[in-house]
């Protein structure tokens, strides 16, 4: 209840009880609580008349970084002797240094600034309201307002860069690139030879086939290098991420996941990314610095949900993964995922799958016993098991001991790849 509600109620009581009783005193005991209330009405503002403007340092961060919030409110209006400003954030954001919450004085057409440092883990997080309250000097009269903004933060998954990541899909796009394209024309890599070309360069002359044949000359033909399309798949399944109690192996394969996209980007080719969880979440397929920030923006929001197998994953679109293009798996994988990914290849996609290994992962969860050790050793036979059958399926697999950074575990595999293939 506020202060001016329990005084008037307070007064009303005094003089109905002072003039039914007839007592002097009574109507006089009211008298300073009267006077009271008439200044406090006098001195409050009539309306909170205040604009509020939200500047944040940076609305895009990684979970070792700060922003800095910073608040300017201005006072259109006659003069508040008391303001409260409660800046209402995310409960899962930490405020690090100063506070959202401020008292001050703000006299009118004046302007007061106040900031604090926040941080938090990977998410989104929008600023949507600000709630001011303004009260008199003795705290009887309240006016409060809620001013609503639309900035946001932006808290994406921190990871070191990939050098390069070698994919050779059967399908290229026309633009040129870094992926061998089993075209021939101009290149780096030999690719074959052909009758000689008005216009072609005599450096590419092959004279030694040429000396073979009395009428024609022979050029030498290269290998084009071409952009691919890549599609990258989180798996965001429960059963797959989560092992033991509040313990998840997500956030190692979400920097994965975000490592593989900025490389593929770099390297000039059409990405897109599919999250399973509970539902699928597409982003559609793009290039460049524009499709690296819906990547991450998807990668903020992304969370594990219920779900069995990879039902319907059988039935990509081709507008999102085209056939015969590279699709990558970032999944810890269960013996469930066997058929699906067969059939993928079936249908000619390329399947790179980097899985964080879930064994080692679990262990480092749990107290050393023998019965640990033994189901430690029964888990790892089935998943070796699991990655030579894909293996033999002309699938990639490469397993990622996650508590070494994948630039060190993986990426050096990765980019040896192309020399094999």
């Amino acid at each position: 209840m506020y202060r001016s509600t329990f005084l008037s109620t307070l007064v009303y009581g005094l003089l109905l009880v002072g003039l039914i009783s007839l007592r002097g005193e009574l109507v006089a005991l009211a008298i300073p609580f009267v006077l009271y209330l008439l200044y406090g009405f006098w001195s409050a503002p009539e309306i909170l008349d205040i604009s509020i403007e939200r500047k944040l340092s940076r609305d895009r961060i990684t979970p070792d970084s700060e922003s800095i919030v910073t608040l300017t409110v201005t006072n259109h209006g006659a003069d508040i002797e008391e303001l409260s400003l409660d800046d209402r954030i995310s409960p899962h954001l930490t405020v690090r240094l100063g506070s959202s919450r401020h008292l001050i004085r703000l006299p009118k057409g004046s302007s007061h600034p106040f900031s604090y440092t926040i941080a938090g883990p990977r998410g989104s997080y929008p600023f949507e309201a600000i709630h001011a309250t303004a009260t008199d000097s003795f705290g009887l009269i309240r006016r409060e307002r809620t001013v609503h903004s639309n900035e946001r933060l932006f808290i994406f998954p921190e990871f070191r860069r990939l050098k390069h990541v070698s994919i050779r899909p059967r399908r290229t796009r026309v633009y040129a690139g870094s992926i061998p394209a089993r075209v021939g024309g101009t290149g780096t890599e030999f690719f074959g030879v052909r009758e000689y070309q008005f216009g072609d360069s005599p450096r590419m002359i092959n004279w030694r086939v040429s000396a073979r044949h009395d009428e024609n000359l022979y050029s030498n033909e290269y290998q084009q290098e071409r952009v691919a399309d890549v599609g990258i798949v989180l798996d965001a399944r429960v059963r797959a991420n989560l092992f033991h109690v509040d313990r998840s192996i997500f956030e190692h394969a979400v920097t994965a996941t975000a490592a593989l996209s900025d490389v593929f980007l770099n390297q000039g080719n059409r990405v897109g990314l599919l999250m399973y969880g509970s539902y699928l979440d597409w982003t559609l397929p793009g290039y460049g610095k524009i499709q690296r920030e819906r990547i991450m923006q998807a990668l903020a929001h992304a969370e594990i949900g219920v779900s069995s197998v990879f039902a319907g994953l059988e039935h990509l679109s081709p507008r999102m993964f085209p056939p015969e293009s590279q699709i990558v798996l970032v999944s810890s994988l269960v013996n469930d995922d066997l058929d699906i990914l067969v059939q993928l290849r079936g249908r000619g996609y390329q399947v790179m799958v980097i899985s964080p290994d879930p064994v080692k992962f679990e262990i480092s969860c749990l107290t050393s016993s023998q019965q640990v050790d033994l189901a430690a050793r029964v888990v790892r036979l089935e998943r070796d098991l699991l990655i030579r059958r894909l293996e033999r399926a002309g699938i990639q697999v490469f397993e990622w001991d996650v508590s070494i950074p994948l630039d060190q575990a993986v990426g050096p595999l990765l980019m040896r790849q192309r020399r094999s293939l």
